[in-house]
């Protein structure tokens, strides 16, 4: 026998080992003993630069000639192309061209892939091989053991008494059970296909067999997409009965896919939908349809004997459907173009059958093209908003039918970089096209068709251009005041084309205000604004806390707005006014571009910080405006009455304030309000509540609105909402909430859930009701999600989830 043997220090580094070719050949493809990461050794190999080198560290290194072996012994680590061997012992055999590892094998793959066994016997072209006492850890945390494994052909690999899990396991006890695993007497991977099958496994869950499994298989946990059939889903509605979904995934291409579910219903039959995805270099889209002959429309009848959602009553026509595309795609790094449109048979369809990425209650389908660059900013979109509602079109309470066409709206804005007599030039511009086929009015009365004081919206066609330009400057003087004088000017084009219908519910509306009926068919008005802004921030610092007050003062002088008092504008996008504390210190209060305001005002009010030691901090801010001289916007009537109630109508405004603080304990609460300027009677008001930490986080929240005629609102509205969350134990959680009408003693929502969550496991269940404030009819909703990491998720839309969430 001829025995050559190498021996170095542990210090010594690393030898080259050149002669052990297999041992290169191990390296390369260190990873094919396990399905998350086998793979073919030629592609394994390509990831290998040319010319890598090996690295052997080893106690000792031993040539056998006779029996034409090669032995690394003690503390062998063998590193190649980012790829990591260590074992106690290592022997490559050159007769039998197997590899024979042993001792605490542990393998790590240049992708982070652990492999953990004590004894690995493996061909060198790795189609055969057998492994002892096997334990996976792949980089995306999913993990695999077995008593043995054996591979098979270069393809097949097969756990004998395998176990899988997707939980990590326990520091504190590794031996304890994970959240869920599967145990099964073999798991065999195939490369070829990229799939897992288990054969007689049983899954446990806490530790407790649920259920046998005589066969089932999922996809390697590696692969992203790959055809079969997803995670089942279950529903309940009483119109459509107990529901269950079935999709099946196609995996066509690296580049685009189909989704078909099947979904069955008890009361309504078979509905079927199919989803095309596709996706490119510069952006992606997709195409959803479903439809289904409903087998018992009466469901739908409402107590007044209408059928709702599903056509008109006595359609001998069943077949409902609906069609959603979406998209998006970058032209450039600055512009962007997409769509969502969304079309169906009935209002409501996608909503009812819980149509995914279509079921919102008011969907806005739309068509946009959007640029940013620096300070340039671009968005043009034509939109239709499609309200999914259960109301008749017939109802005077009905949305969907009074939905415009916006055709299309643009806004453009842009800030030049350089500065403008040493302040801040900006401009904008916002136009807007609608096209709106049926009348939205509201009436001061519902039994009395003439008694027309709101119209929120024209039947006709109307247009609107609007430029505006601004600068401001800022100026310190020596005792810290700060003076920002402000220019700006506006200018405004319109059109109206008005049905005869909405010319007739103007006059009467006019006729039930008292004002002059003046619509305009074209229209041009301009606002120029000239104004002064005063503040005074002072510090006081203590020796445990800070306070800055500070003392703040507008005046905007401007003529008159025009085309106000003789209802002779419509106002689409200025409907959503509120005036408090928020709003106190806007030049044009306005929440749209319809409306402007004209006439010289003065905003004042005293705004509060501080901030303490012990993480503390609070703030305010109190003040009042007032109308000095022309026209007050606000209290001249249009068309939707905007500045009605708002507390600017009046020369001298009524108080707005607000107080809040907050601690680093997570306890945080605010007090916002409306005053009357005169009897200091409260008009409007906010109180806010909330903790958040562990194990509670508790809310709660009154509002108040004083009573609001013209706007339907014959009352004082009083409502009460309160939440909480609370921890049982490190995973689980019980959470709820509720809203109560005070002026109706009614329980408008109320809901409660509870939820378990770990690192491989989500359980959510959710109940919740809602009541209509008119009918008083309730409405309930139950939500359940199961969520196995890398198998699926099991359970309601996440709609009926969100409902109390």
């Amino acid at each position: 026998m001829r025995e050559a043997v190498l021996r170095s220090h542990r210090h010594a580094g690393l030898a080259r080992l050149s002669a052990a070719s297999a041992l290169a050949c191990l390296l390369a493809s260190v990873a094919p003993v396990a399905p998350a990461f086998a793979q073919d050794v030629s592609e394994l190999a390509t990831k290998v630069p040319s010319g890598t080198q090996m690295l052997l560290a080893a106690d000792t290194l031993v040539y056998d000639n006779d029996k034409q072996t090669v032995t690394a012994v003690g503390g062998v680590q063998i590193d190649y192309g980012g790829n990591r061997l260590v074992a106690q012992r290592v022997e490559y055999n050159r007769n039998t061209k197997r590899l024979v590892a042993s001792g605490n094998v542990e393998l790590v793959n240049s992708d982070g892939t652990k492999i953990y066994s004590q004894h690995a016997d493996i061909t060198d072209d790795f189609a055969d091989g057998f492994v002892n006492a096997l334990r996976v850890e792949t980089i995306d945390k999913a993990y695999f053991a077995a008593e043995s494994a054996e591979r098979m052909g270069g393809v097949l690999t097969t756990f004998h008494n395998g176990v899988y899990t997707a939980c990590e396991p326990c520091e504190d006890k590794p031996d304890k059970a994970p959240t869920w695993r599967i145990k099964a007497r073999k798991i065999i991977w195939n490369g070829e296909k990229k799939t897992v099958r288990f054969e007689n496994s049983n899954f446990e869950f806490f530790g407790f067999p649920l259920a046998y499994l005589p066969a089932f298989e999922i996809a390697d946990p590696t692969v992203k997409r790959k055809s079969g059939f997803l995670i089942p889903g279950v529903a309940y509605k009483s119109d459509l009965g107990v529901g269950v979904k079935v999709p099946y995934y196609f995996a066509l291409s690296p580049t685009y896919d189909l989704t078909v579910t099947g979904s069955g219903y008890t009361k309504q039959g078979f509905l079927g939908e199919a989803e095309w995805r596709q996706r490119f270099n510069n952006g992606q889209y997709s195409l959803k349809i479903a439809g289904i002959r409903q087998e018992n429309p009466d469901a739908f009848i409402d107590d007044n004997g209408h059928n709702v959602n599903s056509g008109t009553e006595g359609d001998p026509n069943r077949f409902r459907g609906m069609m959603g595309t979406q998209g998006q795609f970058a032209i450039n790094p600055r512009w962007d173009f997409g769509w969502d449109i969304l079309l169906q048979s009935d209002k409501n369809f996608a909503r009812t059958y819980d149509i995914d990425g279509f079921n919102d209650s008011v969907h806005r389908s739309e068509v946009y093209l959007m640029g940013l660059n620096d300070r340039n900013y671009f968005d043009v979109r034509a939109m239709h908003f499609d309200v999914q509602e259960d109301t008749l079109a017939s109802d005077p309470t009905a949305r969907a039918a009074k939905q415009p066409w916006v055709l299309p709206s643009l806004d453009y804005a842009y800030i030049p970089d350089m500065p403008v007599a040493g302040g801040q030039l900006s401009f904008d511009v916002n136009a807007r096209v609608i096209d709106r086929d049926r009348l939205d009015t509201a009436l001061a009365n519902s039994g009395i068709p003439s008694s027309v004081n709101n119209v929120r919206g024209i039947d006709g066609q109307s247009g609107r251009l609007t430029a505006e330009a601004e600068w401001k400057r800022t100026f310190t003087t020596d005792g810290g005041l700060l003076l920002t004088p402000l220019l700006a000017l506006r200018g405004d084009a319109g059109y109206v084309n008005a049905s005869s219908a909405s010319l007739d519910a103007i006059n009467q509306m006019a006729t039930n205000l008292g004002v002059e009926d003046d619509m305009r068919s074209s229209l041009a008005r301009y606002m120029a604004t000239a104004g002064l802004e005063m503040r005074w921030p002072v510090l006081f610092s203590m020796t445990s806390s800070s306070h800055v007050f500070e003392p703040m003062a507008q005046v905007f002088m401007r003529p008159n707005e025009q085309y106000v008092g003789g209802l002779a504008v419509p106002n689409e996008d200025a409907q959503s006014f509120v005036f408090d504390a928020t709003t106190l210190f806007e030049r044009d209060k306005f929440s749209g571009y319809d409306r402007m305001e004209g006439g010289t005002r003065a905003n004042v009010g005293l705004r509060y910080s501080g901030a303490y030691d012990n993480g503390w901090g609070t703030n305010a801010v109190f003040g009042q405006s007032y109308q000095l001289g022309g026209q007050n916007s606000f209290g001249t009537p249009d068309l939707v009455n905007v500045g009605a109630y708002s507390g600017l109508e009046t020369a001298t405004s009524d108080y707005v304030g607000l107080v809040g603080f907050n601690s680093p304990s997570g306890f945080s609460g605010s007090v916002s309000g409306r005053f009357d300027e005169q009897s200091f009677e409260i008009r409007r008001a906010e109180v806010k509540a909330a903790f958040s930490g562990l194990p509670v986080s508790l809310s709660a929240k009154y509002a108040f609105i004083q009573a609001q005629p013209l706007y339907g609102f014959s009352t004082d509205r009083h409502e009460v909402t309160l939440g909480a969350s609370t921890h049982l134990a490190e995973n689980w959680r019980v959470f709820g909430t509720g809203t109560y009408d005070l002026e109706q003693s009614v329980l408008v929502k109320d809901g409660v859930g509870f939820a378990y969550s770990d690192s491989c496991f989500t359980y959510l269940m959710t109940f919740s009701e809602r009541r209509d404030l008119n009918t008083k009819e309730v409405s309930q909703n139950v939500g359940f999600n199961l969520s196995f990491r890398t198998l699926g998720d099991f359970g309601s839309s996440q709609r009926s989830i969100d409902t109390i969430q």
